[in-house]
């Protein structure tokens, strides 16, 4: 019988798959010989464990280099085709689904609309599961072929006794089982996670996060909210709640909130509450058209256009300041289809205004920067999740059920 705490020789072969995998994963193409000075694992173990992976499908040949005097080298990556990602993002006006390969090239969506039932959990669980068959079908693939989905939904996502639970207090959903509710519906592995740490996942791992160890990834949507990285790993605190940054206090006594309490940041910096403290947002318009409106009226020098964007900097480097004296990032990012969308124009008062409110010894070693992954991230972010899976498995044993996601560390390389 094996003694609890020592590693069998099945955990060491595992572990060299990892961390061979996920070299080639994030730094290839790469030889055999620079894999083994990448991992320090010896040149007959290197080769061991790539014949292994190579058998399996997982890894494959791309090319060759010439070295100094010898053979061309051959290199190696993982094989993007050997399976299928599947990312999930449940927002706050929409359910988007995408299916990716392993090098997440995204190969197929859907989207729908969420109607005026809003986030109905029937409906939503509904529009996923539709989003699941229609981005398998349009990819003519298999869905065994699927190595996981992802899902990224507002609200704190905890394990439960039955899988992943939801509660959300700005949506109305409080202990929604919505693991197992989705597993009634696919086969498919399931993975389940806060949308601001999906989006601090993949930012981390390709983004704009790429290299810090220690870094705030700030989600504007309709909502707010934060992925909080503190020396190279996601802090989740208790109860996986932390990173509920768009509930801070920013003024007491303020604007009502969607969670119910008064002057949360979210209520002066989300999409929502922007389009309500203008007005001026043409009728039955979308939240995303409203803010496209917002800045071409201040770009029109509409007066209250701008003293509102003006404001919003103001209100977004106050909130940015507590995130550095608090946590003492390297680095904050500043992403989100809303945050993309006003950030390039309000960054450098953003800036200003965070440096006005922070303490100057931590903020002289901080930077604010935008996001590099596009409006759609958090849907990249989710598929993150089944792929984490797939990495820490070494390519093998990744269908496993229900697993919540982000305990993985955000750095690419171990």
């Amino acid at each position: 019988m094996t003694q609890r705490g020592r590693r069998t020789v099945r955990d060491l072969r595992r572990g060299n798959r990892s961390a061979l995998l996920r070299h080639l994963y994030f730094e290839g193409p790469l030889s055999r010989q620079e894999l083994a000075g990448h991992t320090g694992l010896s040149s007959g173990s290197v080769s061991n464990v790539v014949g292994d992976l190579i058998g399996d499908g997982v890894v494959e040949e791309a090319g060759s280099v010439e070295s100094d005097g010898g053979r061309p080298r051959v290199l190696l990556q993982v094989a993007r085709r050997n399976g299928y990602l599947i990312g999930v993002d449940v927002g706050e006006t929409r359910v988007r689904v995408a299916l990716f390969d392993l090098a997440l090239t995204e190969l197929a969506t859907a989207d729908h609309p969420l109607s005026d039932s809003g986030h109905d959990v029937g409906q939503v669980v509904s529009l996923v599961l539709k989003g699941l068959t229609a981005v398998v079908r349009e990819a003519g693939i298999d869905q065994a072929a699927v190595v996981g989905v992802g899902v990224g939904v507002p609200g704190i996502v905890e394990q439960g006794r039955d899988g992943p639970v939801v509660h959300g207090q700005t949506m109305g959903w409080d202990a929604v089982p919505l693991g197992a509710l989705l597993r009634d519906g696919t086969s498919m592995p399931l993975h389940v996670d806060n949308g601001a740490k999906t989006l601090g996942q993949a930012e981390m791992w390709f983004g704009a996060g790429r290299g810090a160890r220690n870094a705030v990834i700030a989600l504007l949507g309709s909502g707010v909210g934060a992925c909080v990285v503190a020396d190279g790993k996601p802090y989740r605190g208790a109860t996986s709640s932390a990173g509920e940054w768009g509930h801070t206090t920013l003024r007491v006594g303020g604007r009502r909130c969607r969670c119910g309490a008064r002057g949360c940041l979210e209520a002066y910096v989300g999409a929502e509450a922007l389009v309500e403290r203008w007005g001026g947002a043409p009728e039955g318009a979308s939240e995303e058209a409203a803010i496209a409106a917002l800045l071409r009226a201040a770009d029109e020098d509409d007066a209250s256009a701008r003293a509102l964007l003006d404001e919003t900097a103001e209100y977004l480097g106050a909130g940015i300041s507590d995130l550095v004296n608090l946590f003492n990032p390297e680095l904050i990012v500043l992403s989100g289809w809303t945050g993309l969308m006003i950030g390039p124009r309000l960054l450098p008062a953003v800036r200003e205004a965070t440096a006005a409110y922070s303490l100057r010894h931590p903020w002289d070693r901080a930077s604010v920067e935008l996001g590099r992954l596009g409006p759609d991230a958090v849907t990249v972010g989710a598929a993150t999740l089944p792929l984490a899976r797939f990495l820490d498995a070494g390519g093998a044993g990744a269908h496993g059920r229900d697993r919540v996601a982000g305990t993985t560390d955000f750095e690419p390389a171990s």
